[in-house]
């Protein structure tokens, strides 16, 4: 089964402090079965770990090791997602809310049929109310 997964659930994948059972089977399903995510998905990431970086979390070769393990999961970039920008994606983010990077993955979960993993609690409600499987 795919699935959309974002920044939040991707960089806890990376620092052992976050990963907990449930974040851990996700990695497992995207291992297994793939993900789809938004085209700022590896900004977001790599950005995240830009900055675990210079509060020094981790050291540059364990962000670079990191990046590219990232890089090498079965991940599409989907495609479509800057054109649902000022439209799916604004509405999703006025009625609830968010930012338009977060709106970005619900717009792309409804729009493919697939359940979300993330671990943004607001981005989770919005979700629910869009009735979308939340992981």
């Amino acid at each position: 089964m795919t699935l959309i997964v974002d920044s939040s659930m991707a960089l806890a994948w990376c620092f052992e402090d976050e990963q907990t059972a449930s974040v851990m089977t996700v990695l497992d399903r995207v291992t297994e079965g793939g993900a789809i995510v938004p085209q700022l998905w590896p900004y977001e990431v790599l950005n995240g770990l830009f900055v675990a970086e210079r509060r020094r979390r981790l050291d540059r070769e364990r962000r670079r090791l990191l990046a590219k393990s990232l890089q090498s999961l079965p991940i599409e970039i989907d495609e479509e997602t800057v054109g649902q920008a000022w439209g799916p994606v604004t509405s999703i983010a006025e009625k609830f809310g968010l930012t338009s990077y977060d709106a970005a993955y619900l717009e792309l979960a409804q729009r493919r049929k697939l359940p979300l993993a993330s671990l943004d609690q607001d981005m989770c409600s919005a979700g629910q109310a869009l009735g979308i499987a939340l992981l």
